[in-house]
C-alpha cells in the first residue's frame, strides 16, 4: 500500500500501482479468508488464489521496473520481498496438493 501512495504521490503513475495494489492486497485478503474457511479443499483454494496473486503482483512490479517507475535498488528489494512471500505460498500449495497431480503455483520467479 505504501508502494501504491508512492507511486500515485511521487511518480504520478496511476494505472500499474492500481493493478499492483488489487492484486497485492488480494493476497492477504484470501489469506486472512482462508482462516474462516468450512473445508480443507475451501482452504486449498484461498491458498492456491494467494498464490496466483502474488505472481500476478510480480509481474506489476516488472513492469514498474522495465518502464523505470521503479529504480534497480527499489525493484531488488521489493521483488525479494515478493518472490520470499511467494515461495511460502508455494510450499503451502505443494502440501495441499492431491497426491499424483503437479502443483500449479510451481517456477515462481528466482532472482
Amino acid at each position: 500500500m505504501n508502494l501504491y501512495k508512492w507511486l500515485c504521490d511521487e511518480k504520478k503513475e496511476f494505472v500499474m500501482s492500481k493493478q499492483l495494489l488489487r492484486s497485492g492486497t488480494s493476497i492477504g485478503a484470501n489469506m486472512a479468508e482462508a482462516q474462516a474457511v468450512i473445508s480443507k479443499a475451501d482452504f486449498a483454494a484461498k491458498v492456491f488464489i494467494s498464490a496466483k496473486e502474488c505472481r500476478k503482483t510480480q509481474y506489476w512490479i516488472e513492469l514498474l521496473f522495465m518502464t523505470d517507475y521503479l529504480d534497480e535498488k527499489q525493484y531488488d528489494s521489493i521483488m525479494a520481498d515478493s518472490v520470499e512471500l511467494g515461495n511460502m505460498l508455494t510450499s503451502m500449495t505443494k502440501k495441499l496438493q492431491p497426491k499424483g497431480r503437479p502443483s500449479s503455483s510451481e517456477n515462481y520467479h528466482n532472482k
